[in-house]
């Protein structure tokens, strides 16, 4: 598993979760609203909310769904790559940061004492590189 594999399941974690945000919001503002009582007149002007919105609620829900779908079909790679590493701190960094999309900075402080942003990030990368270079020389062994 390299880096750019595990960055792109952790962008689209984060593209669904921006998209169900923005999902709830259209849902919101297409629900119906109380009449303002002021006593006042009103045109007779007719809007209607949740048909306006319609169109961008179903193609939003149709945008969640496949961003869903892609993500099943990469968790499964990600997580078995994470269960293998050997290392339970790591396996910690791997999931806080690639599973539940936490910058740097909250992972070490999930992690724990002595670890800092740049400490767990180096621990990652350090990993990452010595993976990338045990692969490389297992396909060059013959």
């Amino acid at each position: 598993m390299t880096l750019d594999e595990l960055n792109e399941h952790r962008d689209l974690r984060a593209e669904l979760r921006r998209a169900e945000e923005m999902l709830e919001n259209l849902r919101a503002a297409a629900s119906p609203a109380s009449p303002a009582l002021t006593g006042m007149p009103r045109g007779s002007g007719y809007s209607d909310k949740v048909g306006d919105l319609a169109v961008e609620i179903a193609e939003m829900e149709d945008q969640v769904n496949l961003l869903r779908a892609r993500i099943a079909d990469s968790e499964e790679a990600v997580m078995a790559f994470i269960r293998s590493v050997g290392d339970i701190q790591l396996r910690l960094i791997f999931r806080l940061r690639f599973i539940r999309c936490l910058s740097w900075g909250e992972v070490a402080g999930l992690v724990g004492v002595h670890n800092t942003e740049v400490t767990v990030k180096s621990s990652c990368y350090r990993y990452l590189n010595s993976e990338t270079c045990n692969a490389m020389l297992r396909d060059v062994t013959p």
